[in-house]
C-alpha cells in the first residue's frame, strides 16, 4: 500500500512546477518577505527525495515483515471493513506521527536522521522532498499499531496518506486558512513555524495532519514574526553525502570527545542543543536545531 505514495508523484511534480512558475517574476525577499526557489537547493532536495525512495524500496519490506509478525501476535484483529476502524486508524497514525516527529527533534540520535529535512534555507514544495537516507528511525513509533490489531497494509496506507497531505503544506504561497481549519489541521502557516530557526519557533508544531496534538501537549506556536528557515547553524553545502549524514558525523565527533559514558549517552539521548553539565567545551557541534 505504500505504492499509493508513488502514485502521487505526478501530483507532486505538477504542483512543484506550478509553484515554481508562480515565482518566475519574483525576486528573493521582494516586498512580502517570501524566499522563493533556488535551483541548486531544489535540485539537492529532489535528489535527496529520490534517494529516500530507493532506500525505502528495500526497507519497507523489512518493516512490513516486522508488522506482519506483530500482527500475528496481536490478541485480536480489527475488522478492515468497519468505518470506526478507519476513523481509529486515522487518529492512531496521526498520534504516532506526532511522537515520532517530536522525538526526532528532542533526541539527537533521531535528529541526526531528521535534520536532513530541515537543512534547506528555502521553504517550498521541493523542500518537502528533502528526506532522510536513514529512514530506520521511523519504524518504532508505529509498532504498537499492528499489536493493537490494525492490519499491516492499513498502517502503511495511513503513513502514505499522511505524507501526501504533508507535501502540500510546504509552501509560502498559502497564508492563513479560515480559523476553524487552523484550529484543527496542520496548515502551511503552522508548518512554516516548524521549519523556522527563530528562537520562539524551535521545537514547535510537530503535527502531521492534525494540530490538535500540539495544542494538547503544549508544543503549538502560531506564526507571528517572519520565519527564518533552516537550522540555527546552517550547513552551507549542497554536497549530498554531507547533507545526508552530517548529523551522524557531528554526533559521533562529539561522542568521541566526551569524557564519560554518561556524557556520551546524554549526547545521543538529549536534544541537539544540549550541553553536558561540567563539560562546556562539549557544546554540540551539531547544535544546529531547526
Amino acid at each position: 500500500m505504500t505504492e499509493v505514495l508513488y502514485y502521487a508523484f505526478p501530483y507532486f511534480i505538477l504542483l512543484l512546477i506550478v509553484e515554481f512558475l508562480s515565482f518566475r517574476h519574483y525576486q528573493e525577499d521582494d516586498g512580502d518577505g517570501l524566499i522563493g526557489y533556488d535551483l541548486q537547493d531544489s535540485r539537492t532536495s529532489i535528489t535527496m527525495g529520490i534517494g529516500n525512495v530507493i532506500i525505502n524500496v528495500g526497507w519497507k519490506f523489512a518493516v512490513l515483515a516486522l508488522y506482519a509478525v506483530l500482527y500475528e501476535l496481536a490478541p485480536w484483529h480489527l475488522p478492515t471493513d468497519a468505518w470506526w476502524v478507519w476513523v481509529a486508524l486515522f487518529f492512531a497514525d496521526d498520534f504516532s506521527y506526532y511522537w515520532f516527529h517530536r522525538v526526532s527533534h528532542e533526541s539527537r540520535v533521531f535528529w541526526a536522521s531528521h535534520v536532513v529535512h530541515h537543512s534547506s534555507e528555502h521553504y517550498n514544495l521541493s523542500t518537502a522532498l528533502r528526506q532522510t537516507w536513514v529512514p530506520m528511525t521511523y519504524a518504532p513509533f508505529w509498532l504498537w499499531m499492528p499489536l493493537a490489531g490494525f492490519a499491516p497494509w492499513m498502517v502503511l496506507l495511513a503513513q502514505a496518506w499522511s505524507l501526501i497531505y504533508q507535501f502540500g503544506i510546504h509552501t509560502e504561497r498559502i497564508g492563513r486558512l479560515p480559523r476553524p481549519i487552523e484550529m484543527v489541521f496542520n496548515t502551511p502557516s503552522h508548518h512554516r513555524v516548524h521549519h523556522g530557526s527563530n528562537e520562539q519557533y524551535l521545537d514547535k508544531n510537530y503535527g502531521g495532519i492534525l494540530v490538535i496534538w500540539d495544542r494538547l501537549f503544549g508544543t503549538w506556536e502560531p506564526e507571528d514574526e517572519r520565519v527564518r528557515y533552516g537550522l540555527t547553524t546552517n550547513i552551507e553545502t549542497h554536497n549530498l553525502v554531507r547533507v545526508a549524514f552530517h548529523g551522524y558525523v557531528e554526533l559521533w565527533g562529539d561522542i568521541r570527545r566526551a569524557r564519560s559514558w554518561r556524557t556520551r549517552f546524554g549526547l545521543a539521548w538529549h536534544g541537539p542543543g544540549w550541553t553536558p553539565p561540567g563539560e562546556p567545551e562539549l557544546e554540540p557541534s551539531s547544535g544546529s536545531r531547526g
